[in-house]
């Protein structure tokens, strides 16, 4: 068995073995009616990253080398510390790639950059960047691997932003991702208008992060208040808001409910499932499925690597999931298509698991997802 398979079997305690017996008495079943799966999914929020190995560019730093978050994340990428300092950071896309490949519902995956804090001299500050993965390094992994789409990320305040945009826009990107509260990007600056109008122009969507924020050893919450989306919204730009901005409150209102109303004044706010599956988001998927305020505008998405680590998995949902379901979800070893099976065995419906692929098909050879 794997490192993957047997740290899904951890997650078999007595305690719940013996759910599983009442589950058939208790199964308040899916949250929505179960539809049939559609073909060549896309998973348009996968993270890839790096020490710096290679040559590759990216770091990481030194606080976060040192949280148990960065072991948890070197494990769910499959790779070992000597490993990348030995073969070099590519081997994380590789991996990725290469377990992508193995999937049996999921063919591609947006793997995405992520730029850092600019300071005010329009340059990446190192002291104040936490990650660090750049565009080029994103770009290279695209071009070795067929099933990988190029997300892009460009901090708007960096002196050439404009251009950058053009280049990755000229390099396949398909998308652009920020994390306004680790990357000290306030979304409402008006400063930013320039930046939003390119976005409108080369049609690239802006995935951010929107919520609470905890994957890293510090935040800036603030700048992931939904509400701050509202200039590049009126703009025109096609915004994806993460996770249905799960998580946290701003000005005593549910991040959740600030973006839901978002949704009922702009028709071009779209969100995503990902993470949504995870223990310390419990509720949000059925938030979304059943709120009328998603209905039609939710992305697939798993969030990898934290979709392979004890955040998520099926017996967290045990009063949901017949004892068929829950058996197969935690047998299969693959996160993309335990995490399909999972989403779908819940209720998320087919539009969703299809949108991703349909709103990032522009390549500029137009010839779609390649």
């Amino acid at each position: 068995m794997t490192r993957s398979g047997f740290r899904r079997w951890l997650l078999f305690p007595a305690a719940v073995l013996v759910l599983l017996l009442a589950v058939p008495l208790f199964s308040a079943g899916p949250y929505r009616p179960v539809e049939p799966l559609p073909p060549d999914i896309v998973d348009m929020h996968c993270h890839v990253a790096g020490i710096g190995a290679g040559n590759s560019g990216c770091f990481i730093s030194r606080e976060l080398r040192k949280s148990w978050r960065f072991r948890v994340y070197l494990r769910a990428f499959g790779v070992s510390r000597s490993e990348l300092e030995k073969e070099g950071d590519n081997l994380i896309a590789d991996r990725v790639a290469q377990l992508l490949a193995r999937s049996r519902f999921v063919k591609k995956a947006v793997v995405l950059a992520l730029d850092g804090v600019v300071g005010k001299d329009g340059m990446l500050d190192r002291n104040r960047t936490e990650i660090y993965v750049p565009n080029e390094f994103v770009a290279g992994a695209v071009a070795r691997h067929r099933n990988l789409l190029f997300g892009a990320s460009v901090n708007p305040y960096r002196k050439d932003a404009l251009e950058r945009l053009t280049r990755v826009k000229a390099q396949g990107a398909v998308l652009v991702k920020w994390i306004p509260s680790v990357m000290e990007i306030d979304p409402a600056d008006p400063r930013l208008k320039p930046f939003y109008l390119k976005l409108v122009e080369l049609d690239l969507p802006l995935l951010t992060h929107a919520g609470q924020e905890r994957s890293f050893s510090s935040a800036l919450d603030n700048l992931c208040d939904p509400d701050r989306l509202r200039l590049p919204l009126s703009l025109g730009v096609k915004v994806i808001a993460a996770h249905i901005a799960s998580t946290g409150k701003y000005q005593g209102e549910r991040s959740s409910d600030r973006l839901a109303r978002l949704m009922r004044e702009y028709p071009n706010l779209y969100s995503d499932v990902s993470s949504l599956t995870q223990i310390n988001k419990h509720g949000y998927l059925k938030e979304a499925l059943t709120r009328r305020e998603f209905k039609g505008r939710l992305l697939y998405g798993t969030d990898f690597p934290l979709v392979d680590t004890a955040l998520v998995s099926p017996w967290y949902y045990a009063i949901r999931l017949s004892p068929k379901q829950l058996l197969t979800i935690s047998r299969t070893l693959n996160p993309w298509d335990a995490d399909v099976l999972l989403k779908h065995s819940l209720g998320t419906p087919a539009d969703v698991f299809s949108r991703s692929g349909q709103m990032l098909a522009q390549d500029p050879s137009g010839q779609g997802l390649r």
